[in-house]
């Protein structure tokens, strides 16, 4: 395989074969060749910068070489790539024989014989032109001195033809590789190769191969006619556009300036063409071009076509079309052509100041335009460029005024970054800015021209701070007050409506009519806005004068403060001192007829309350439990009775369980009230209402009977209504409020420890009853405070409280009743037994998966879900409460028992509260058999008197109350300690259960124990207790009584693991 000669890879391959193969071997493109025993593989490098794989595998046949070759070229093998690697593997064969030194020094010795030996042949470059462009195909010289197209083909210049001068090879191979990308390739083609394919590169490879020694040859024209002598000029062709005189105008005719004749036959070369062949008689002659021509300069060029402008065009061709000629071709003007030229453009600025009603100008319109002036010719351009416009514009000279515009609407960035004008309506301060800075800044330029339609104001700045007037004046409606706003500046007065609306939308400025502004930036002036809005909202009253009542006078404290008092009248000024400041109440002694001292703060009470009366204002007494509101409210009574204003009863309205308590405490602390207490129907007691209450100053009936005979009680006057927990009345949407709403009295007077239970709109509807004008929209008081307060806005709160101040009153027992021994409370954990802790955590399992599957829709299935959390409960107590058939253990009683054992023992007596009455039954049997003695009051208790006088008078340690029936009206005072065996969700009832004892009159320390199951729900109850009266304490005050209805979120966390 290795010793094949030359004659038998000609007769294998082909003798073209072998000849490009040889080729490629004496390139060094064989590369990385693997001998093996009978085959050899290797990488071997194309003619298009690819790599193939070829292989050759020698065979033994029967004594003969059988030979076989792949390749991964299109051929797939027998190609010049194998040949290639087989002349690779014999030249290193016969190398290998060879002694090293022979080896390394041949190369140079051979090199040198052939030089000396061997002349080299030189090579032509022919130029031909067939009808189909010029061409050149590579000539060698023969034997017979002659130049011969015969092996110097294109391919044989590829192939390595071993006689050629080498330099004159390679300047020829150096132009095939200067052909446009998509040119047709002539790698193997013997004919001429289109000068028009190279790039415009290809004159530096002429110039390279001419200086090399290649001989530029005449070839054939067409039709067989030889061509002149090829010429390559070194000097380039210039396109030029001659403009030369008329007798009408001018004449534009495109010219090539530079080596050519004038009347020579011009071919351009390249596409786009960048060189042209100039055919003359005698010579050839090649030129490059200045540049390459585009394809609207090579149609002028190559039509050599003359345009002709006429005199009324020249100022257009001049100005729009000659500079961009300039840009593009080289332009000659001949001798007695004049051109007008184009002056650089200018901006106009056009400004449109609006004014309306004889008033200044608050905006103005800014528009943009280029002027140019051709001769004597004006054109006034837009922005952007339009059809059928005159070819005049400058861009680079637009753009540059564009750029040095002062910023400000007028003025936007491109996606290039590039300034671009644009057309804008200005207001505000960017007004002022343009009238005082950009306006002046332009005049005075002169490449610019503003133009100013409508008057131009002028604009200044007011150092003065705007001062607010307020007056108050006797409105002719009723208790309603007109209120006057007045701001001025300086000596100019402010409308108003106008500063309001502005500060409404977030101005930070206003402007005047005499063309004065101010900024609104002043905190003064935004609360003023603040203000008024609320002032109109809670006046249920859209535009127009502004109105007050007595009970807004938290807002017209703030606004007090926010300006002067120019007037007021003299009811407003005292309906509202009082009310702002409980030192500034009238001294009103207690009536003589109220049998009982007041303390101080009750004697503050009763003057406010009293001043509520004769101002006709109603209010809210929220004192904590067990300061005494009833004796403050019946010494208002008194005081009425004794001075003769009671031209009617006064109706107090109180849950059932408490109307004796009232009963009681009227006959003792003011014994000239006649009294009378409604406790049956009229279908019961047999007399009409009227006939009833006829004599009586004061009248005490429940909410369930005034609910029951609303018209009866809705048809009779009423001195007063005096509101005994009033939280019975929370829910606006009930009949017992719109009962007692519908009432007609004098004033009406809320009495309640929790005048807010659930939500701020509790605390709506008592004011909505006792002080109607205060908040009379309840979707307003839900947009001004419920919404805020309940998203945490600590301005809203503090707003509200402001507000609510002078109509609330309310006293802890802390702040005025220092005098009352210390209440200590505890929470005391009770571990569940093994057996109580098991039938627990089994139905918590149960429950918690049955009421997550339920609170997606909580008001839907609320009452399913109340019903699992109150079993769990249940179940913290006692499991029996749950079925009867399980165990009658408590962990709970056990614990109870123990501490009361203690309290007993040492003297002490206790009251026990629990929200079931089954587990006090519970408790009832554990007392029996441990033989302590006790009472009992529930809600079924019939009588309730009897039982509360028996705790009292008696000496039984231990009184055992439902949750329900004990929460409020009731003293006992005799008791010192307070048992909670089970937490509920609203505080509130705990702590009415916790003041029966801790009360005024109370001369022992009172100790509070909450029981509460470990790892249960009842600590879950307990935590969301401590949440809930975070609300409570926001609004009205500290000793916190409140808890809202249950959430989901609530709901959740109560179900916790």
């Amino acid at each position: 395989m290795l010793r094949l000669s030359d004659d038998e890879l000609a007769r294998r391959f082909g003798r073209d074969t072998l000849v490009r193969g040889r080729a490629y071997e004496q390139e060094g493109r064989v590369q990385q060749v693997q001998e093996h025993p009978g085959s050899a593989l290797a990488a071997v490098r194309g003619s298009g910068r690819r790599t193939y794989q070829t292989l050759v595998v020698a065979h033994d046949a029967g004594g003969a070489l059988r030979l076989t070759t792949s390749c991964t070229c299109p051929v797939g093998g027998g190609c010049k790539h194998a040949v290639a690697l087989l002349l690779r593997l014999r030249r290193q064969l016969g190398r290998a024989a060879v002694a090293p030194w022979r080896r390394a020094l041949e190369p140079l010795t051979h090199a040198v014989a052939s030089l000396a030996d061997e002349p080299l042949v030189p090579l032509a470059l022919q130029f031909d032109d067939r009808g189909y462009g010029l061409t050149v195909r590579p000539l060698k010289m023969g034997r017979s001195g002659r130049w011969i197209k015969t092996g110097a083909t294109w391919d044989d210049l590829r192939s390595g033809l071993g006689d050629v001068d080498p330099a004159h090879r390679e300047a020829l191979l150096a132009m095939t590789d200067a052909r446009r990308r998509g040119a047709y390739d002539y790698g193997y083609r013997v004919d001429g190769l289109p000068l028009g394919d190279l790039r415009a590169d290809a004159w530096r490879l002429l110039r390279a191969a001419r200086d090399a020694g290649v001989t530029f040859v005449a070839g054939e024209g067409a039709r067989g006619r030889a061509l002149p002598q090829p010429v390559l000029s070194d000097e380039t062709v210039v396109p030029t556009l001659a403009i030369e005189r008329t007798a009408a105008g001018v004449a534009l005719s495109p010219r090539l300036v530079g080596p050519a004749a004038p009347d020579a036959t011009v071919v351009f070369i390249g596409a786009p063409p960048h060189g042209c062949a100039v055919l003359t008689s005698d010579r050839l002659l090649l030129a490059p071009l200045s540049r390459p021509l585009q394809d609207a300069e090579h149609a002028l060029f190559r039509s050599g076509r003359t345009i002709e402008v006429p005199d009324a065009d020249l100022p257009a061709f001049a100005t729009g079309y000659l500079p961009r000629l300039r840009q593009r071709l080289a332009v000659r003007v001949g001798d007695g052509v004049e051109l007008p030229e184009a002056s650089p453009p200018q901006l106009v600025c056009r400004v449109a100041f609006a004014a309306r009603d004889g008033r200044v100008a608050h905006r103005a319109s800014v528009t943009w335009g280029f002027r140019y002036r051709v001769g004597a010719a004006v054109h006034d351009l837009p922005l952007r460029p339009g059809r059928d416009e005159p070819p005049v514009r400058d861009a680079e000279a637009e753009a540059a005024l564009a750029a040095s515009v002062p910023a400000g609407p007028w003025l936007a960035t491109g996606r290039r970054g590039q300034a671009l004008l644009q057309d804008a309506i200005v207001g505000g301060r960017l007004l002022f800015t343009l009238v005082g800075e950009v306006l002046p800044a332009l005049r005075a330029r002169p490449d610019v021209v503003v133009e100013v339609a409508g008057e131009q104001p002028e604009f200044h700045e007011s150092d003065a701070a705007p001062a607010v007037r307020l007056a108050v004046t006797d409105g002719a409606d009723g208790d309603w007050f007109n209120l006057d706003v007045e701001v001025t500046l300086g000596a100019e007065v402010v409308p108003f409506a106008e500063l309001f609306a502005a500060l409404a939308r977030g101005d930070d400025h206003l402007l005047l009519d005499s063309g004065t502004w101010f900024a609104l930036d002043h905190p003064e002036l935004d609360r003023l806005r603040h203000l008024i809005e609320e002032a109109r909202l809670l006046a249920d009253r859209e535009g127009g004068s502004l109105r007050l009542r007595p009970e807004h006078a938290g807002l017209w404290e703030e606004l007090v403060a926010l300006g002067v008092v120019a007037e007021q009248s003299a009811a407003w000024r005292d309906a509202v001192s009082a009310l702002l400041d409980l030192d500034a109440l009238p001294e009103t002694p207690p009536p003589p007829g109220l049998d009982a001292d007041l303390r101080p703060y009750q004697l503050t009470g009763f003057r406010w309350l009293s001043f509520l009366w004769r101002s006709r204002l109603g209010g809210i007494l929220a004192d904590e439990m067990g300061l005494g509101k009833t004796l403050q409210a019946l010494a208002l009574v008194e005081a009425a009775r004794a001075a003769g204003e009671l031209d009617a009863p006064v109706l107090v309205v109180a849950p059932t369980s408490v109307l004796g308590t009232w009963a009681a405490e009227a006959a003792r602390f003011a014994p000239q009230l006649d009294c009378v207490t409604i406790t049956e129907t009229e279908a019961r007691r047999g007399v009409p209402l009227a006939e009833a209450v006829r004599h009586a100053h004061l009248v005490f009936t429940s909410y369930t009977l005034l609910r029951l005979e609303a018209d009866a009680y809705r048809a009779l006057p009423w001195a007063a209504v005096l509101l005994d927990e009033a939280q019975f009345v929370k829910n606006r949407a009930s009949k017992a409020y719109q009962a007692v709403r519908k009432l007609r009295a004098r004033v009406k007077i809320a009495l309640t420890g929790t005048p807010l239970e659930n939500n701020l709109m509790d605390l709506w509807s008592l004011l909505s009853i006792t002080a109607p004008g205060l908040f009379a929209d309840p979707t307003a008081f839900t947009d001004l405070y419920r919404k805020p307060i309940e998203a945490g806005d600590a301005d809203a709160l503090a707003r509200l409280h402001r507000r609510i101040r002078p109509l609330v009153l309310r006293r802890t027992k802390a702040a005025v009743a220092a005098e009352l021994p210390e209440k200590q409370e505890q929470v005391v954990p009770v571990e569940l037994g093994a057996g109580q802790r098991r039938l627990y955590d089994k139905h918590l399992a149960r429950e918690r998966a049955k009421v997550l599957g339920l609170i997606d829709d909580l008001d839907g299935n609320r009452i399913a879900i109340l019903r699992s959390l109150t079993l769990l409960r249940q179940l913290s107590l006692s499991p029996v409460l749950v079925d009867a058939t399980y165990a009658a253990q408590s962990a709970k009683i056990d614990a109870l028992v123990e501490l009361l054992g203690e309290v007993v023992s040492e003297g002490h007596r206790a009251l026990v509260f629990s929200q079931f009455t089954g587990f006090l039954a519970l408790v009832r049997a554990r007392l029996d058999a441990e033989g302590v003695t006790y009472q009992y009051l529930d809600g079924r208790t019939r009588d309730r008197a009897a039982r509360i006088a028996a705790f009292r008078g008696g000496d039984d340690p231990v009184f055992l109350i439902s949750l329900k029936a004990g929460g409020f009206g009731l003293t006992l005072t005799e008791a010192d300690y307070v048992f909670i065996l089970d937490p509920w969700w609203n505080p509130a009832a705990e702590l009415q259960a916790i003041d029966r004892t801790h009360r005024i009159g109370q001369d022992k320390p009172v100790n509070v124990y909450r029981l509460v199951a470990a790892d249960t729900i009842e600590e879950k109850v307990v935590a969301l207790q401590r949440r809930k009266r975070d609300l409570f304490d926001a609004v009205v005050g500290r000793a916190s009584d409140v808890a809202a209805p249950l959430s989901a979120d609530d709901i959740r966390g109560l179900l916790e693991a």
